[in-house]
């Protein structure tokens, strides 16, 4: 536990059993049908590497690239990772924070609310996101006794087979499609990061320098969520500086400096390339695999568009999900428009080094990305 002030600032510990005890209960599904779901997407798992090699041409052939576990994980698992892995990334901004105590009033407001209230927060946020997740590849997880780990710093895929059950009988789609098609989307992106020996360090450097920039004062920081609760309630902002299109801006963008916002703009770019590339390869391969690619596509989109209830709604912006859902559909349409342009070859130069990744207008160009990677290396 990291401390300040002697409180301390996150109970990792209540935070899972909060979560844990939270989280909505998965489909009902019989023992062996259980067994049977797992046994297949560790098979789907397995089958998806060779796919997307193939596809992606990311990995030189006769190259065996940094091996990552594959975990079928249910949702108390997932949210034992995620803990796991915030506590990890967290870590040198909580050290900071706990070297500067005693500097400010601020102190005593933190002292009384306590790691107890932080650890409650965390828990009932990842309580509400466990059983919306089908699959994540954890860039910076830490081994632990229950969920083994990349021993070259981290990684594992994670594949929440409640979730996958969940979906795939919500949008009564062909099951063993819906999994294999699934496992080609995080399957790509462990290729991402194994693929491409830099990513994860310059992608961790970008999350480090951003949380470096966070103001630790906690009086600032009670402030600045002052102005976003009056934000979400509509008080504190004009009509003509709200978001285009969307009524506000997520609680991370509120929280800014501007080296943040300049930050944040970097890694939304990386963030849309990951996302996107990740939809085009799974739907790239898909029509060579997966049957009902096509159904299982338009549906999901559709689940993607309206999500579940005004409750839904209200907390993805507040999150920052519909951010994510954008991240989607903006960095698809640029890896689409690169290949379409220069080849799969001719993409793949964006994995050159971290001065060949799209910029944030770019994502929105991708013509100006090709005009300055291509054009200029073969001038």
């Amino acid at each position: 536990m990291t401390s300040i002030g002697g409180a301390e600032m996150v109970d990792w510990n209540l935070a899972v059993a909060t979560a844990t005890r939270f989280v909505r209960p998965g489909p009902e599904i019989s023992r062996e049908e259980a067994r049977a779901v797992v046994a297949e997407l560790r098979r789907h798992a397995k089958a998806s590497e060779e796919h997307v090699r193939s596809f992606t041409r990311m990995i030189p052939e006769g190259h065996e690239p940094e091996d990552t576990p594959v975990l079928v994980v249910d949702r108390a698992g997932w949210i034992r990772a995620n803990v796991a892995g915030f506590r990890e990334l967290l870590r040198p901004l909580l050290g900071k924070m706990q070297d500067r105590r005693g500097s400010g009033p601020g102190n005593a407001v933190l002292g009384a609310v306590g790691g107890k209230v932080t650890g409650v927060e965390l828990g009932m946020l990842l309580s509400f996101l466990a059983s919306r997740v089908l699959g994540q590849y954890e860039t910076f997880a830490p081994a632990t006794r229950e969920l083994p780990a990349s021993s070259k710093g981290g990684g594992r895929l994670l594949l929440v087979a409640p979730n996958i059950v969940h979906v795939e009988r919500e949008l009564d789609v062909d099951p063993h499609d819906f999994r294999l098609w699934v496992a080609l989307h995080e399957e790509t992106h462990r290729t991402q990061f194994t693929g491409v020996p830099w990513l994860r360090d310059h992608l961790q450097g970008e999350i480090q320098s951003f949380l470096d920039e966070t103001d630790v004062d906690p009086m600032t920081m009670l402030e600045r969520l002052r102005e976003a609760a009056q934000t979400f309630s509509g008080g504190s902002r004009p009509e003509g500086e709200r978001g285009e299109g969307d009524g506000g801006h997520g609680l991370v963008e509120i929280v800014q400096t501007p080296a943040q916002r300049e930050i944040l703009g970097r890694l939304t770019a990386v963030m849309s390339l990951l996302e996107g590339h990740a939809d085009f390869v799974m739907d790239g391969v898909g029509p060579e695999v997966v049957g009902s690619v096509a159904e299982i596509r338009e549906k999901f989109q559709q689940r993607r568009a309206r999500g579940a209830s005004r409750l839904d709604l209200a907390l993805r912006k507040l999150l920052g999900l519909d951010a994510k859902l954008r991240q989607y559909r903006d960095g698809e349409k640029f890896v689409r428009a690169v290949v379409e342009e220069v080849g799969m070859d001719g993409f793949n130069r964006v994995w050159t080094s971290p001065n060949t990744l799209p910029t944030k207008a770019e994502i929105a160009a991708p013509a100006d990305w090709v005009a300055r990677v291509h054009r200029k290396a073969d001038s």
